[in-house]
């Protein structure tokens, strides 16, 4: 019995040893991931936006339509100091009070890049839905935005921003899938002749990034 007792109290000493040494392997990567990667979350900035020839038609039919083109500078800033970041792939749309107007119309520029630590990258956006039709739109978020196009004030638009990236550090590399959330406040006016109306911001405005 007594050798029984020996034997089952050092199996279950090892078990805990093994244990102890996992949870001690499992922390130790979760504290060295914590120290490469999560500091080093991207930066974004919307540099500049410009829109023109901006239209609502049928704005009170069940089905409207939007015409516009926006172009958007996007600044993404890599903050880290050892951590290098590779872009897979860059996609956005464009929205209004949350409702989609339209997915990015030509690929971004550059749409896939490498970017070193501490260094920033501008990506060209730009949404082309000229006339006729535009986009598609339901009445009411049309009424609502032609409410705003008439006021000649600001017209508010959301851009949403989906990328893939891996982060690279020596042997170390994580993939990850952060979503950037942007908000424009574009000040516009009728743009002479033309039927719609236009303007520009450089705003430098900081974007949110969630991961």
């Amino acid at each position: 019995m007594a050798n029984g007792s020996r034997l089952g109290g050092g199996a279950a000493g090892g078990f805990c040893r093994s244990f102890c040494g996992l949870v001690f392997v499992v922390g130790f990567i979760v504290l060295l991931y914590w120290a490469i990667f999560q500091p080093h979350h991207i930066r974004a900035t919307v540099e500049t936006a410009t829109l023109s020839n901006l239209t609502v038609s049928n704005a009170s039919a069940a089905a409207a339509g939007v015409s516009y083109h926006l172009a958007v500078s996007l600044g993404l800033y890599n903050p880290s100091v050892r951590v290098n970041i590779y872009y897979d792939a860059i996609s956005a749309e464009l929205r209004f009070r949350g409702a989609v107007i339209g997915p990015a119309a030509n690929d971004t520029s550059p749409s896939v890049f490498y970017q070193r630590a501490r260094t920033s990258e501008d990506v060209q956006l730009e949404f082309d839905y000229g006339r006729p039709g535009g986009v598609g739109v339901g009445g009411d978020v049309a009424g609502e935005l032609e409410k705003e196009v008439k006021s000649g004030g600001a017209v508010r638009l959301e851009l949403h921003v989906d990328v893939r990236v891996r982060y690279k550090f020596r042997m170390f590399k994580l993939r990850q899938k952060p979503r950037i959330w942007c908000s424009l406040s574009i000040p516009v006016k009728a743009e002479g002749r033309r039927r719609g109306v236009g303007g520009s911001v450089a705003s430098g405005d900081r974007c949110r990034v969630k991961y």
